[in-house]
């Protein structure tokens, strides 16, 4: 039997904490931990019932992980619950935030679940608390041949590591498998079937850590997609269109040795035990013109079952895939835009799934690409956890100015994040003709300049009255279209005056605000100084007759928005001066900020109508 050596790391972190002292009155009375190990990926479930046995009322829970788990944490989510058995129910998702706590020495990653109402003196609260792992488990020995089996580490406390002081506690344990080449036997201690069973425990003082191990046999996938690139492209011709690129590996005990084709074919389950052979995509209902390939072509080693809830799609590799061996591939498929693209509030959303369809993956680095029709602006993300952000330009057949992509990038990716996001854009649905349009107006010129160039002559003078009429439309034009660009730059400083509120709300810096409200007014008095020739040519030039009401119109608004934005700005930095509290500060500027959402909206539409005419 190979003997398990500890990790050192945890250890370190055992001895920093064990001396510090308790962070509060609260306590938990009962926490009862249940961690899968049936995969790859591990996934942790703590039921915690926390009670306050102090004066007074908390309002947080900290969560602490030791750096070297935390810095495989995925996912994390914390609920609360009440019943028991198949009455439990759960409420929403509590907020977490990450915190560093003064008066604990380093080595600890901690993170505050804000409880739903303060918890005062004798009260108590249940909280359900699920993390997510990967990376956790390490194949000991590190390298097999193709005939071992896999064996897995996983390496833990039997004692919850926790701030406040346990009541009573438990640890269970489930395995893949009844296949144990060893575990650390401590008191209460219980193996039976595949899971294996700490406790219960009581009077636990707070960090208190009891290292275990447990060496394993594991033949699960351990597919890890290293990178995996999903583009996401809407035609509003009815289809949205998915590709997904995968870079794949075994990321489970390296493979040495010669691998033996006959060998793996006669008896695969003895001779290729710790290889994959298949995954199985989720792919949403009503998926079509699905294919699978690599660098080759075509795979034709999948198969495809799908119903009214689902589609299910079964890929094989090219070869199976054994520890340390990569793969790439690609995944494409269509979904109707119906299902998956909505209307609300005058924008088009897209509310799609953002992880992988494959549940067996882990994915390092995720990459998701949302493709949007050109001329879509006004474009914003809304996500249910913390990604980054950027955008591209994408160029395809009959573009003009290209299609913005949305860019969203997140790392270690598990199912637990295969939720779904939206992308929220404006369109306007006469430029859903653009395209085709263009192909009729092309043709259509074409064989007209033909018979021009046959019939007429074109012979132009430069003193002719429509030659100077097309000139004084050309330089209105011009105009316009600087005019409209000195709008747009002032919408963007209201933006920006905008997002300094925000940036207050979070920071609490109002030197920083007013120094964005003085640089604001700087840049919007330079911009009223370029609009004064452009407006003295307009209310001149007798071409521009027909626009120049709207173009008037549009600067009074912008300029009450102005001064509207003005005074939001000034009363937000009054009441922060003041400390005001948050429900204060939303009365104040309640009814400004309803007039500054209608004077946006008649800026925009105005805008919209002098850039069509």
């Amino acid at each position: 039997m190979r003997k398990v050596h500890r990790n050192p790391f945890l250890f370190i972190v055992c001895l920093c904490v064990l001396s510090s002292s308790v962070l509060s009155d609260l306590i938990i009375s009962k926490a009862d931990r249940k961690i899968d190990l049936t995969s790859q990926i591990v996934r942790s479930t703590i039921t915690l019932k926390v009670e306050n046995s102090g004066n007074d009322p908390a309002s947080e829970v900290l969560l602490p992980f030791p750096d070297v788990v935390a810095k495989n944490l995925a996912f994390l989510r914390v609920t609360t619950s009440e019943g028991k058995g198949k009455s439990k129910t759960s409420s929403s998702n509590l907020p977490l935030k990450a915190v560093n706590p003064d008066g604990f020495p380093p080595g600890l990653t901690w993170y505050a679940v804000s409880l739903p109402s303060k918890l005062g003196k004798g009260e108590s609260l249940t909280l359900e608390v699920k993390a997510v792992f990967t990376h956790s488990l390490q194949p000991f020995p590190e390298k097999i041949t193709q005939a071992e089996l896999q064996l897995l580490v996983f390496q833990d406390s039997a004692h919850y590591l926790s701030p406040y002081s346990v009541e009573v506690q438990s640890l269970t344990v489930k395995l893949p498998e009844p296949k144990v080449e060893a575990y650390t036997k401590l008191e209460n201690t219980k193996f039976s079937g595949s899971e294996l069973k700490y406790g219960p425990y009581q009077n636990i003082p707070p960090f208190s850590f009891q290292h275990i191990a447990v060496h394993f046999v594991s033949n699960k996938p351990f597919a890890v997609a290293e990178q995996l690139v999903r583009e996401i492209e809407i035609s509003h011709w009815g289809n949205v269109q998915v590709t997904e690129d995968y870079n794949l590996v075994h990321a489970g005990a390296q493979s040495i040795g010669e691998f033996s084709r006959l060998d793996y074919q006669a008896r695969p389950h003895i001779r290729g035990a710790s290889a994959f052979r298949n995954l199985v995509a989720r792919l949403p209902p009503r998926a079509h013109s699905i294919y699978y390939r690599d660098q080759i072509g075509n795979i034709s080693t999948s198969n495809l079952w799908s119903d009214a809830m689902k589609t299910l799609l079964e890929i094989e590799p090219r070869y199976p895939m054994f520890g340390g061996w990569k793969t790439s591939f690609t995944i494409g498929y269509g979904l109707p835009l119906k299902d998956f693209l909505f209307r609300s509030e005058g924008k088009r959303f897209l509310n799609i799934s953002f992880g992988s369809p494959i549940s067996d993956v882990v994915v390092d680095k995720l990459i998701v690409k949302v493709v949007l029709p050109e001329g879509s602006k006004d474009i914003s993300v809304s996500a249910p956890f913390t990604v980054s952000e950027s955008k591209e330009t994408k160029f395809s057949h009959l573009d003009m100015i290209g299609r913005p992509v949305v860019v969203i990038e997140k790392k270690n990716v598990v199912p637990e994040h295969n939720q779904y996001f939206q992308v929220y854009y404006r369109f306007n649905s006469f430029s859903l003709l653009r395209e085709p349009m263009m192909l009729i107006s092309g043709f259509f010129f074409f064989f007209l300049a033909c018979i021009i160039y046959m019939h007429a002559d074109l012979t132009i003078s430069k003193s002719s009255a429509s030659y100077l009429a097309k000139k004084q439309w050309d330089e209105v034009q011009t105009v316009i279209q600087q005019f409209l660009n000195i709008m747009n730059r002032c919408l963007t400083i209201h933006d920006k005056l905008e997002a300094s509120l925000r940036d207050l709300s979070r920071t609490g810096d109002v030197q920083a605000c007013k120094a964005a409200r003085k640089a604001a007014d700087a840049v919007l008095k330079e911009l009223s100084k370029e609009l004064k020739p452009l407006l003295s040519f307009l209310q001149s030039s007798p071409q521009a007759a027909p626009i120049f009401p709207k173009v008037e119109e549009v600067v009074a608004k912008e300029k009450e928005l102005q001064e509207k934005l003005m005074v939001k700005h000034s009363t937000v930095i009054d009441c922060y001066e003041k400390k005001s509290g948050g429900r204060d500060i939303e009365n104040r500027v309640a009814s400004i900020q309803q007039r500054i959402t209608a004077l946006r909206q008649e800026v925009d539409d105005l805008l919209e109508i002098i850039d069509e005419i």
